[in-house]
């Protein structure tokens, strides 16, 4: 089965960190574009980071840069998103994606091809 599986959310306070995982079963990530995304209550989907290692193009958005970082092991099968410092306003469902690609734009718009089922992350105090 052609899938991808989320783990590592939870509740964390303010300035800590977590790392979500995201496993793929049945597809070889190594070539693929991948990608964070999150919703918040009441927003839209937006895209936290993207990866594409045909290019080495990397993006975040503005407001994780310094603190999240997106990386793949290979040998696993799985991306990562570090995130450090914590704000209650990364609050959210934490979804990765893959696709492919090559051509991609980080954005949910986009249409990936996988989507991973959705991990909570709680910032609170």
């Amino acid at each position: 089965q052609l899938q991808l599986v989320e783990s590592g959310g939870g509740l964390v306070q303010p300035g800590g960190s977590l790392r979500l995982s995201c496993a793929a079963s049945g597809f070889t990530l190594d070539h693929y574009v991948i990608g964070w995304f999150r919703q918040a209550p009441g927003k839209e989907r937006e895209g936290v980071s993207c990866f594409s290692s045909s290019d080495d193009s990397i993006y975040y958005v503005d407001s994780v840069k310094g603190r999240f970082s997106i990386s793949r092991d290979n040998a696993k099968n799985t991306m990562y998103l570090q995130m450090n410092s914590l704000k209650p306003e990364d609050t959210a469902v934490y979804y990765c994606a893959a696709d492919p690609g090559p051509g991609y734009y980080c954005s949910y718009l986009f249409d990936w091809d996988y989507w991973g089922q959705g991990t909570q992350v709680t910032v609170s105090s």
